[in-house]
């Protein structure tokens, strides 16, 4: 009974000193978590009031096993040990339920008291072991949380002076939207430091909103921290968004100028027309400087982001349409080639006084150096003239 003694009291001592029961304790608890843990602590206060009753009969029990003990001692040991010698701790009931003698309690056997308490134990251990897995999975990501949090309002601050709600800043929607994830931070804060046990499912923390939330501020920093990097390098980032503008600007007068040859020298083609994409880009980069005036770097950051991508998108679209263009150019100029290596093969093999021979090789040049160039009809022309020469393996 003293190892068991000493067992009890341990594990009474771990659970007071346990992190999860110290925050239930002193917590301002809420919901599910605070009804659970009325029922916990209560446990634990009848748990604690047991075991002194318990160590009571111990300490007798060993003080008559002390001495020699005589028929009477004997008899009051053996009560001690078997008998209902420990008295049961006194419920507090409320006055309506407590009648004029209110509980008087009960007695029960060491052993008996040993059941009493493993199941007041047990009580009160669900309760603390729910709420430290709970808190566990819970309070690393409302954690992660606030630390995004943080760092999103130092860029908001840098941003927007403390006080400003007048134009130039006003209520922008970065602010609007920092407000809002506040209260929901807020809640979600509540919610886990006084009622975790109200998020658990299936036996494990449900960390779904505190992800969403943190990726949603993670998702509003990373907008500041780009509108704080806009605003202290502004100058440098317009300058490199005109060059992009210029950059599509001098494309579209290339491929202009190329699809005019295009049409000039290849017939019946119809080359895509270049899209004239600069002149609105460049609206956009001068609607930045707008922006930059009222103090809307998060949404400039957007828009200098957005103009950015538009400016790459038009410059493939219009390379796009000026390698289509000069593809036909560059087929002209491989069949020309390759006219020039079958004359050298036609004079290799005796073929140069060859009247039919030289003139496919006439029409096949009169189609090829005259403008417009006819490709079907040039091509057509020099496949007979290979094929005149020694057919498909013809000057490789």
């Amino acid at each position: 009974m003293r190892t068991d003694r000493e067992r009890i009291s341990t594990r009474l001592l771990e659970l007071n000193d346990h992190l999860a029961h110290r925050l239930l304790k002193g917590g301002a608890l809420t919901g599910v978590t605070e009804r659970r843990w009325r029922e916990a602590d209560a446990a634990i206060t009848t748990l604690w009031r047991l075991f002194d009753a318990y160590q009571t009969v111990l300490d007798r029990a060993e003080e008559l096993c002390a001495g020699r003990p005589g028929p009477e001692e004997l008899e009051e040991l053996t009560f001690l040990i078997t008998g209902p010698s420990v008295k049961t701790p006194r419920e507090d009931l409320p006055l309506e339920r407590a009648g004029l003698l209110g509980d008087a309690g009960e007695h029960v056997t060491l052993a008996g008291a040993l059941t009493r308490m493993s199941a007041a134990f047990d009580t009160a251990t669900a309760v603390v072991a729910a709420a430290d897995a709970a808190w566990s999975g819970l309070l690393p990501r409302l954690e992660a949380a606030e630390k995004a949090w943080q760092e999103a309002r130092a860029h908001l601050a840098a941003l927007v002076p403390p006080g400003a709600g007048a134009p130039p800043y006003g209520e922008t929607p970065e602010i609007g939207r920092a407000r809002r994830l506040e209260r929901e931070l807020d809640a979600a804060r509540a919610l886990v430091r006084g009622d975790p046990l109200s998020l658990v499912r299936d036996g494990h923390a449900d960390t779904s909103g505190l992800d969403r939330l943190t990726g949603e501020i993670g998702a509003l920093r990373a907008v500041l921290a780009e509108a704080v990097r806009l605003r202290e390098g502004y100058g440098e980032r317009r300058r490199e968004l005109g060059g992009r503008v210029d950059e599509v600007a001098v494309a579209e007068e290339e491929a202009a100028a190329l699809r005019a040859r295009v049409v000039g020298r290849i017939a019946n083609v119809s080359p895509p027309e270049v899209p004239r994409l600069s002149a609105a880009l460049r609206e956009r980069l001068a609607a930045l400087d707008s922006l930059r005036e009222r103090g809307r770097w998060a949404e400039l950051a957007r828009r200098a982001g957005e103009l950015e991508r538009s400016a790459d998108d038009a410059l493939r679209r219009v390379r796009a349409v000026r390698d289509s263009a000069g593809g036909l150019l560059d087929r002209r100029d491989e069949l020309r080639g390759r006219l020039g290596a079958y004359r050298a093969k036609a004079a290799r093999l005796g073929y140069a006084e060859d009247l039919r021979v030289s003139e496919l090789h006439r029409r096949a040049h009169d189609l090829l150096w005259t403008a417009p160039c006819d490709l079907r009809a040039a091509t057509a022309a020099l496949a007979e003239y290979r094929r005149a020469l020694g057919g498909e393996g013809a000057a490789r």
